[in-house]
């Protein structure tokens, strides 16, 4: 009987790559690959890239220079860069590093397999016509009880600081009967708690149905408890969308709605089209429909030509709002993008801002931590706890709480009465 391959895979960044990632292993799963931890007993090493954070590039060179011995003790592994710094760099990547045989865009991963088996190095980083998740094969037991659903991808905002247009491609929705059909079958596989993603989630369109038709749909599917979604735009918050979160139960009351500035001047400059107006308005109508909507965000710091007095109009809309937890990073520029034709601010400066929104924010996450002490939520067990009888979980705002529960098991969803506030997490007791 031959050696069973084995697949090593590196996810960077976001969500929707670690659903790629997932994917990839399944596609190649079907070639006779599984997956390991190790990378030294790797048959194929795959590093499924993201561009959206700073020296993304650099990052991923630097990690296959650490892959140099390894391939040099083992000339027959296979290495192979995917995802948006692959589709951004293409060939370049190759000529930088001649150790990697295949290069694959994010919407042609479905293709590995003949990459693979073909003439190294390849590179695909197409957007083809056919839809890649046309040729996935069906979704493996999960591990856990949630699981991600890419249900739309790509971005036509074309935000001034963002590559995701051009490594992702236009914004393409897949159609609701298909996702209908994978949620099920993720259900019948122990599946809980699914999260709708997207680079521009509420802007699905799949057959012309919205991201709220899709979601009272799916909160039709019995076992199927929790529906979440990520990441938005404020521009697609429609008004049946910020209904859904008040009628649907299933729907947890947690929103990641990027914001970026609180200045309307940077707003425009980011090409953005709202206004922090038209942001805080819309927070208000999304409490009104679900007052216990915990609000989380992404802030730049330091984006070109910001002024003292707009980084100040972005720490009053922080204070205005009250969020949960935010990504807060410095503005570093993404080669191809207007904004990176245009001057940075002195490093020191964007420094000090950055860590002035940190600051704010890790304050606002902690008080919204503090009030959940007394207050009784759902929590859904994903693993157990580093002490002997304690489950860990999610609850339905999405806080990781750690429950003392010996009869607890993965998959339970449970009561839970929050006794405690840590730095990045709660403490409660399973309600009898």
């Amino acid at each position: 009987m031959a050696d069973v391959k084995k697949l090593f895979i590196k996810t960077y960044g976001c969500q929707m790559n670690v659903y790629d990632s997932e994917r990839m292993a399944e596609v190649m799963g079907g070639q006779g690959y599984v997956v390991t931890e190790v990378a030294e007993e790797a048959d194929m090493v795959l590093l499924n890239t993201c561009h959206i954070r700073e020296k993304a590039s650099e990052k991923l060179y630097s990690d296959l220079g650490r892959l140099r011995p390894l391939k040099a003790a083992k000339p027959d592994l296979k290495i192979g860069v995917a995802g948006c710094v692959a589709q951004a760099e293409g060939q370049e990547i190759i000529r930088r590093m001649p150790l990697v045989d295949l290069v694959v865009g994010p919407q042609t991963y479905h293709r590995l397999p003949e990459m693979v088996a073909g003439r190294a190095p390849a590179v695909d980083t197409d957007f083809p016509a056919e839809d890649k998740f046309d040729h996935m094969p069906r979704r493996k037991a999960m591990r856990g009880p949630t699981a991600f659903l890419t249900v739309q991808e790509g971005c036509d905002k074309f935000c001034a600081f963002c590559v995701v247009p051009y490594t992702r491609g236009a914004e393409v929705s897949r159609p609701p009967a298909r996702l209908l059909a994978e949620a099920r079958d993720l259900v019948e596989r122990g599946v809980r708690e699914i999260t709708l993603l997207g680079q521009n989630v509420n802007a699905y369109h799949g057959d012309d149905w919205t991201l709220a038709r899709l979601v009272r749909e799916l909160a039709r599917i019995d076992g199927l408890e929790r529906i979440r979604y990520t990441t938005s735009h404020p521009n697609d918050m429609d008004d049946d969308l910020i209904a859904a979160h008040g009628e649907e139960a299933k729907l947890m009351p947690y929103l990641h709605l990027p914001v970026q500035s609180g200045s309307d001047r940077i707003l425009k400059a980011m090409n953005r089209k709202h206004t922090a107006e038209h942001y805080l308005r819309l927070v208000e109508r999304i409490r009104a429909a679900r007052p216990d909507i915990v609000l989380s965000s992404d802030f730049i710091a330091a984006f070109p030509g910001e002024t003292a007095a707009d980084h100040e109009a972005t720490l009053a809309l922080i204070r205005e709002v009250g969020y949960g937890s935010a990504f807060c990073f410095k503005y570093s520029a993404r080669p191809g993008t207007p904004a990176a034709e245009k001057p940075e601010l002195p490093a020191n400066i964007g420094d000090a801002r950055l860590q002035e929104l940190r600051d704010l924010i890790t304050a606002q996450q902690l008080a919204t931590q503090t009030a959940m002490v007394g207050r009784e939520v759902g929590v859904l067990y994903e693993k157990a706890g580093r002490r002997p009888g304690q489950m860990v979980g999610k609850s339905d705002h999405l806080h990781a709480v750690h429950v003392d529960d010996p009869a607890g098991r993965v998959g339970d969803l449970v009561r839970v009465r929050i006794t405690g506030s840590g730095s990045n997490s709660l403490a409660g007791l399973r309600i009898k």
